[in-house]
């Protein structure tokens, strides 16, 4: 017999309701050569999905779901190493490639957030975990070219939505993946653990520093399946250092000194645009351009979420608007005490090029719009400073590293 949906399992989110735009990648071609129609018709979609939402859903994208469930296992390998192994690659002060643990990043600038991160930003072998980790450098370096690929696809659409040259985005990104000293472009494996409510021996807000149990859901659906799922691997001994308590097995658990709990605080998100799969409906909130209301995304399985960066927002005048994100614990029990997966590929300008609202090629109707404006906007633009891509990240970094206390 059935077991009917409890009223918890009913989320009430963007997705449910419609609200976001799904692009259909099908048939793009390659990234040297991709098809002139589907470029053309994805850039008209992507000007509307992003003005009016800052957002959408891209399916048919052609990244499998079983290699991003293989990274997540990778990533799931890496967390369980012992910290003498894993502060090899921890990351570095003036360098984003590397580890980073929980609770050094705090969005909100106060709240240290529980989730682990590996930020690829090169796909030089000797700085990934392959010894202590045989096939993980091979398989993040696949994975890594895809979304490059994928990514580039997207800035040539992006050019069409914009009446500009197909290749203007393209050339102020041919470095992306080269290094973050040549481009801050990142490809980020994320792990947030669960967090378990009123268990026997637990606290309120516990948070188990482990493996999660996921299931990676094949796009057969447009809806989430948030059945647990057992995974032997999970009983692991030590996870970051951390022992267990006795002979039992049983996994040690983190809590914050003031008992607040964040995945993820509320931030936009630095560069051109974010490309973003996960595993499950896991939190993922945004405020809609022009609105100041929380909306739950919702999970669409086998899609992979596009939303607005800074620097795009800057390009475009605000037209394609930074998209503010969060991400939550889940009020829902069954889904906080599993863990979060996701993949985010961070695109970005090469670190050199000048990011000003002027640089985008204007239309004949822009040009003599422009013109009619440009005396009075010429003092104010000479007392605007223009920054290049570099400036502008590390200006981001800064805020988001400083005052944190890494020894947690």
């Amino acid at each position: 017999m059935l077991k009917t949906k409890s009223s918890d399992d009913k989320l009430d989110t963007l997705l449910s309701r419609s609200a976001v735009p799904i692009i259909d990648l099908a048939h793009c071609g390659i990234e040297e050569i991709p098809v002139k129609s589907v470029v053309n018709r994805v850039g008209h979609q992507l000007a509307k999905a992003l003005s009016e939402k800052g957002m959408a859903m891209l399916v048919n994208h052609g990244i499998s779901d079983e290699k991003l469930k293989t990274a997540w296992d990778h990533l799931d390998d890496f967390v369980v190493l012992e910290a003498d192994v894993k502060k090899h690659y921890i990351r570095t002060d003036g360098d984003n490639h590397g580890y980073v643990s929980p609770g050094v990043e705090r969005f909100n600038g106060k709240v240290p957030e529980l989730r682990h991160a590996f930020n690829i930003c090169t796909l030089n072998a000797q700085n990934l975990p392959e010894e202590p980790l045989p096939g993980f450098a091979d398989h993040i370096s696949t994975l890594a070219t895809d979304f490059k690929a994928l990514g580039s696809f997207i800035l040539q659409a992006l050019a069409v939505s914009l009446d500009i040259p197909h290749t203007f985005f393209l050339e102020k990104h041919s470095h992306m993946l080269s290094g973050d000293h040549d481009n801050m472009t990142t490809l980020r494996m994320l792990y947030y653990p669960p967090v378990v409510d009123d268990e026997p021996g637990h606290s309120q807000d516990d948070v188990i520093k482990g493996r999660c149990q996921y299931s990676y859901q094949r796009c057969l659906s447009d809806q989430p399946d948030f059945r647990p799922e057992h995974n032997p691997r999970d009983d692991i001994n030590e996870v970051d250092g951390v022992q267990t308590n006795g002979k039992d097995g049983q996994i040690s658990e983190h809590k914050l000194a003031n008992g607040e709990i964040i995945r993820c605080g509320a931030h936009v998100d630095y560069g051109t645009f974010t490309l973003l799969a996960q595993d499950s409906e896991g939190g993922l909130e945004v405020k809609l351009p022009g609105s100041e209301k929380w909306h739950r995304v919702g999970h669409l399985p086998g899609a992979i979420f596009i939303n607005c960066g800074e620097i795009l927002s800057i390009w475009t005048k605000e037209r394609y608007p930074a998209l503010e994100h969060r991400v939550v614990i889940p009020e829902q029990e069954h889904i906080r005490a599993r863990g979060r997966h996701s993949i985010a590929f961070f695109c970005h300008p090469d670190n050199i090029t000048m990011i000003s609202p002027n640089d985008l090629p204007q239309t004949d109707d822009g040009q003599n719009s422009a013109i009619l404006k440009q005396r009075k906007k010429s003092f104010k633009a000479a007392k605007e400073r223009v920054y290049n891509a570099y400036q502008l990240i590390q200006k981001k970094f800064k805020e988001t590293y400083t005052n944190n206390n890494n020894g947690q």
